[in-house]
């Protein structure tokens, strides 16, 4: 039951309806036996600044950042930590008083999805990662602070893969026919997605041929489930997984951090599997 002593936590984004993030956070406040709520809040584009600072007026405890506001969100609050710093984007915000902390879990929350779900640790591993947006900026980091031997970046645009490789020692710009060379493939675009209708790009984001044994293939699309590229990937031997995995271990973080206990993970995996089967 919500009271006035309910904590409240949210989400920024334009649109942001769609989001399964109150399904997550609601389904793990119920399973820890909190007195908390997380809400969606639709905050038009330009305005997401303004919604950060209106976190201390309204007492609200916690907040993730959704596009189009993760970068102004950088700037709205009083310190970040250093993955948002290196980034230059938030997706998680909390409150510490009257202080604001900006957080980005991206790149741990895809690092524990491989250690936790996959028994994935990915020190020595040469990973090729594809895109160029914000979650491959995230990956990127987060695999060179984790010891990866070599991150091979593709992108469409090479001047966008060139900004990447600047986040780690052991990265540098290649191209997707480098796949079969991998331990690790990620698919940090959105080929795949339902509903995504890209002329110019490939049915894959890498050639089926460079895809086989030996490999682990992380596709951060998770809708549908099985995207074609987990299908082909397990189709030719290679262990494949979609993005559900950091999406939750993402949100997990950012549980942790508000809350000060740990995350109830089975919960809230459950919780955005059964969202996702209704949609279906």
């Amino acid at each position: 039951m919500i009271t006035g002593h309910t904590r409240v936590a949210g989400i920024i984004g334009d649109p942001v309806r769609h989001s399964l993030s109150p399904t997550i956070h609601n389904a793990a406040f119920a399973a820890a036996g909190l007195d908390w709520v997380y809400v969606a809040f639709d905050v038009a584009r330009g305005d997401g600044a303004a919604a950060v600072h209106a976190m201390r007026a309204l007492g609200i405890d916690g907040l993730n950042v959704t596009m189009p506001h993760k970068a102004d969100a950088a700037t709205a609050v009083d310190r970040l930590s250093p993955a948002a710093a290196a980034l230059g984007v938030v997706n998680t915000i909390v409150r510490e008083g009257s202080v604001l902390v900006g957080e980005n879990t991206d790149g741990d929350g895809f690092l524990n999805a491989l250690r936790v779900d996959e028994g994935v640790e990915v020190a020595g591993m040469r990973c090729l990662v594809v895109g160029a947006g914000g979650a491959a900026r995230s990956v990127v980091r987060a695999l060179g602070q984790a010891g990866a031997a070599e991150i091979v970046v593709a992108a469409r645009r090479p001047a966008a893969a060139a900004a990447i490789v600047e986040l780690s020692d052991v990265a540098r710009v290649g191209d997707v026919a480098e796949a079969g060379a991998a331990d690790l493939i990620v698919n940090a675009t959105p080929v795949g997605m339902d509903d995504v209708v890209d002329l110019e790009a490939p049915a894959l984001p890498v050639p089926a041929e460079c895809l086989g044994p030996g490999q682990l293939v992380a596709d951060l699309v998770y809708h549908p489930l099985v995207t074609p590229l987990v299908r082909e990937a397990r189709a030719r031997g290679a262990v494949a997984v979609n993005g559900l995995g950091m999406l939750v271990h993402q949100a997990a973080i950012a549980f942790r951090l508000w809350t000060g206990e740990d995350a109830p993970i089975e919960a809230m995996s459950a919780a955005v599997l059964a969202a996702l089967h209704n949609r279906d």
